[in-house]
C-alpha cells in the first residue's frame, strides 16, 4: 500500500533489482538509463511486419520478445553479474515499446517512438494512443498514475505459473529473453493472466443491475458452474491488499471520465457493494480482488481487452527477470527437474505390428480421424476462391 501510494513503478523496479529503494541520485540515474535503453533495434521492428493485422498482441509479444534473443545472444555471459544487471535493465526498458508496437501492429497503425520527456507510464500510453497526424499529446496525470499503479501492483507475486516457467526455462542457462518469452506464453493462458478480462466478460453477461440478484443466486448455488470472476484469491484468505489500492484508483478514473452513469460501470459498482455486504461472500472471504478493479480501470481508459494481458506482462517483467537473475546468481544453481510420479501401465512386452489389433484411440472427423484433417494444413486460411 505504501509503495502504491507514495512511490512509482521505476522505484519498485529498482527495489526488486537491488533490494532497497534508490536515493535521489540513484533514482535519477536509473530512470535516465531506462529511457536510454527504451528504443528497440530497427531490424526487430521489421519482425513485426510478419504478423498479420488482427493478430493477438500476446502472440506478437511471444514472438518478438523471443526474437530479442537473436539480437542479444552472442557474447552474453549470464554468469557475469554485470551482464545480468544490464539484461534486466534492458528488458524492463524495452517492454513499453515492444508492447505498444504489438498493439499498433494488431490494428494496423503506424509505429510511434518513445520520448525522453515522458515518464515510463506516460511513454507507454503515448506510444499506444498517439495520432501521428496530431503532433500535440497530453497525457492526463490521473491516467498515467493509474497505469503506474497497475504496473506496481502486478510487479511480482510469488511462484505463480509464469514465474515458475521463467525459472524452469532459465535453469538450463537458456537466453534470458527466450525465458521471458516463455513466461509470456504461460501468462497468456486464461487461467492466469486473463482474469481481469474475464471480469468484463462476466459483467457483460450479467447485463444490467436488475439482473444481479439472479446471477448472485447462481454463484451461491453449488450445483451451478457459474462463478463470480474477480472475487476471492487463492493466496489471500482475507482481502487482497492490492484490491483496496486499485479500488480507490478505479473510482478516481471513473470520476475523471464522468463514467459513473455508464451501465457497465454502474453494474460493477453495484456488484461490488453487494459482495461487500452479503453474508455469503463475507463468510467465505470472497472480496473483490485486484483483477475486478483493474479490468474496469483499463476498460474506462480505452485500453482494448486484447491488451489487458500484455499490460500484465509489462508489469510482471521486472518480477520475472529479477527471479531469473536471483536464480542464476545462486552458487547451488542447477537445472530444474520437477518430480514426476508415473501412473501409467506396468511392464509390457513388444508386439509386432502385424499381430496388433486396431483400436480407435483418436478423435474421429467424418470417419477419417485427426490425420485426415491435418494432412494438407499449412496454417493458411482456406477460401472457396
Amino acid at each position: 500500500e505504501q509503495l502504491a501510494e507514495s512511490s512509482n513503478f521505476m522505484e519498485v523496479c529498482y527495489l526488486l533489482l537491488y533490494g532497497e529503494l534508490p536515493g535521489p541520485n540513484e533514482k535519477e540515474l536509473f530512470e535516465h538509463t531506462i529511457k536510454d535503453e527504451m528504443l528497440i533495434h530497427e531490424q526487430l521492428i521489421e519482425f513485426y511486419k510478419g504478423f498479420q493485422t488482427g493478430a493477438h498482441p500476446m502472440a506478437i509479444m511471444v514472438g518478438v520478445v523471443g526474437a530479442l534473443s537473436s539480437f542479444m545472444h552472442d557474447g552474453l555471459d549470464i554468469h557475469d553479474a554485470i551482464e545480468r544487471e544490464h539484461t534486466a535493465i534492458r528488458m524492463v526498458a524495452k517492454f513499453p515499446m515492444i508492447a505498444a508496437i504489438a498493439y499498433r501492429t494488431s490494428v494496423g497503425l503506424p509505429i510511434v517512438y518513445p520520448r525522453a520527456d515522458l515518464s515510463y507510464s506516460e511513454n507507454f500510453l503515448y506510444m499506444m494512443f498517439h495520432n501521428p497526424m496530431n503532433q500535440e499529446f497530453s497525457c492526463d496525470p490521473v491516467f498515467a498514475r493509474a497505469m503506474d499503479i497497475i504496473f506496481t501492483l502486478h510487479a511480482d507475486h510469488e511462484q505463480n505459473a509464469s514465474t515458475s516457467t521463467v525459472r524452469i526455462a532459465g535453469s538450463s542457462a537458456a537466453n534470458p529473453y527466450a525465458c521471458i518469452a516463455a513466461g509470456i506464453a504461460s501468462l497468456w493462458g486464461p487461467a492466469h493472466g486473463g482474469a481481469n478480462e474475464a471480469v468484463l466478460d462476466m459483467l457483460e453477461k450479467i447485463g444490467s443491475v436488475e439482473n444481479i440478484p439472479a446471477w448472485v443466486a447462481k454463484a451461491k448455488d453449488k450445483n451451478d458452474p457459474f462463478r463470480l470472476m474477480g472475487f476471492g484469491h487463492r493466496v489471500y484468505k482475507n482481502r487482497d491488499p492490492r484490491a483496496a489500492v486499485m479500488q480507490q484508483m478505479c473510482h478516481q478514473v471513473l470520476e475523471k471520465l464522468g463514467k459513473g452513469d455508464d451501465p457497465l460501470f454502474k453494474l460493477a459498482m453495484e456488484l461490488e457493494q453487494i459482495a461487500l455486504k452479503d453474508e455469503y461472500f463475507i463468510a467465505r472471504k470472497l472480496y473483490p480482488n485486484v483483477d475486478f478493479y483493474s479490468g474496469i480501470v483499463l476498460r474506462a481508459m480505452g485500453i482494448p481487452t486484447s491488451m489487458f494481458t500484455v499490460i500484465f506482462a509489462m508489469s510482471r517483467c521486472i518480477g520475472w527477470i529479477t527471479q531469473w537473475r536471483e536464480m542464476i546468481s545462486e552458487p547451488t544453481h542447477k537445472i530444474g527437474r520437477p518430480r514426476q510420479l508415473y501412473v501409467g501401465q506396468k511392464k509390457r512386452d513388444f508386439i509386432s505390428v502385424q499381430n496388433r489389433g486396431d483400436v480407435s484411440r483418436m478423435s474421429e472427423t467424418d470417419g477419417a480421424g485427426v490425420f485426415g484433417c491435418l494432412g494438407s494444413s499449412n496454417g493458411a486460411k482456406k477460401s472457396n476462391a
